[in-house]
Protein backbone atom coordinates (compact mmCIF):
# COMPACT_ATOMS: atom_id res chain seq x y z
CA UNK A 1 0.00 0.00 0.00
CA UNK A 2 1.50 3.50 -1.16
CA UNK A 3 0.50 5.63 1.51
CA UNK A 4 1.61 2.76 4.21
CA UNK A 5 4.84 2.95 2.94
CA UNK A 6 5.21 6.87 2.42
CA UNK A 7 3.93 7.35 6.70
CA UNK A 8 6.84 4.54 7.25
CA UNK A 9 9.09 6.24 5.10
CA UNK A 10 8.46 9.63 7.13
CA UNK A 11 8.68 7.37 10.37
CA UNK A 12 12.09 6.09 9.61
CA UNK A 13 13.21 9.63 8.64
CA UNK A 14 11.76 11.07 12.12
CA UNK A 15 13.86 8.02 14.30
CA UNK A 16 16.66 8.32 12.27
CA UNK A 17 16.98 11.88 13.01
CA UNK A 18 16.58 10.83 16.31
CA UNK A 19 19.22 8.55 15.98
CA UNK A 20 21.87 11.15 14.69
CA UNK A 21 20.58 13.75 17.21
CA UNK A 22 21.16 11.46 19.93
CA UNK A 23 24.59 10.73 18.43
CA UNK A 24 25.25 14.49 18.11
CA UNK A 25 24.42 15.02 21.86
CA UNK A 26 20.93 17.24 20.97
CA UNK A 27 18.71 16.49 23.35
CA UNK A 28 14.89 17.93 24.17
CA UNK A 29 13.30 20.16 21.91
CA UNK A 30 16.57 20.79 19.87
CA UNK A 31 16.27 17.32 19.52
CA UNK A 32 12.94 17.41 18.34
CA UNK A 33 13.78 20.10 15.70
CA UNK A 34 16.57 18.20 14.13
CA UNK A 35 14.40 15.31 13.76
CA UNK A 36 11.82 17.15 12.30
CA UNK A 37 14.47 18.65 9.81
CA UNK A 38 15.19 15.24 8.83
CA UNK A 39 11.73 14.10 7.65
CA UNK A 40 12.31 17.68 5.38
CA UNK A 41 15.12 16.56 3.80
CA UNK A 42 14.02 13.50 2.84
CA UNK A 43 11.04 15.08 1.30
CA UNK A 44 13.46 16.64 -0.93
CA UNK A 45 14.10 14.04 -4.15
CA UNK A 46 13.03 10.63 -4.77
CA UNK A 47 14.91 7.73 -3.35
CA UNK A 48 17.14 7.65 0.11
CA UNK A 49 20.12 9.77 -1.10
CA UNK A 50 18.88 12.96 -0.10
CA UNK A 51 18.30 11.60 3.62
CA UNK A 52 21.45 9.97 3.37
CA UNK A 53 23.35 13.33 2.43
CA UNK A 54 22.02 14.91 5.13
CA UNK A 55 22.69 12.92 7.97
CA UNK A 56 26.23 12.07 6.87
CA UNK A 57 26.70 16.11 6.68
CA UNK A 58 25.49 16.66 10.20
CA UNK A 59 27.11 13.23 11.74
CA UNK A 60 30.72 14.98 10.06
CA UNK A 61 29.68 18.78 11.10
CA UNK A 62 29.43 17.32 14.62
CA UNK A 63 32.52 14.82 14.41
CA UNK A 64 30.51 12.18 14.96
CA UNK A 65 32.37 9.04 13.18
CA UNK A 66 29.96 6.63 11.70
CA UNK A 67 30.67 5.30 8.26
CA UNK A 68 28.55 5.20 5.10
CA UNK A 69 27.85 1.56 6.05
CA UNK A 70 26.92 2.11 9.22
CA UNK A 71 23.98 4.74 8.73
CA UNK A 72 22.71 3.13 5.36
CA UNK A 73 22.46 0.09 8.09
CA UNK A 74 20.98 2.21 9.95
CA UNK A 75 18.65 3.54 8.14
CA UNK A 76 17.73 -0.10 6.93
CA UNK A 77 16.67 -0.97 10.15
CA UNK A 78 14.76 2.07 10.98
CA UNK A 79 12.86 1.17 7.68
CA UNK A 80 11.95 -2.06 9.03
CA UNK A 81 11.23 -0.92 12.46
CA UNK A 82 9.09 2.11 10.82
CA UNK A 83 7.39 -0.34 8.77
CA UNK A 84 6.38 -2.81 11.41
CA UNK A 85 5.15 0.31 13.44
CA UNK A 86 2.83 1.72 10.86
CA UNK A 87 1.67 -1.65 10.20
CA UNK A 88 0.40 -1.98 14.04
CA UNK A 89 -0.92 1.12 14.23
CA UNK A 90 1.86 2.56 16.66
Amino acid sequence: DQEMEFKAQARRAKLLGAWAAELMGLSGEDATAYAKSVVLADLEEEGEDDLFRKIRTDLDSHGVAQSDHQIRSRMTDLLDEARAQVKAGV
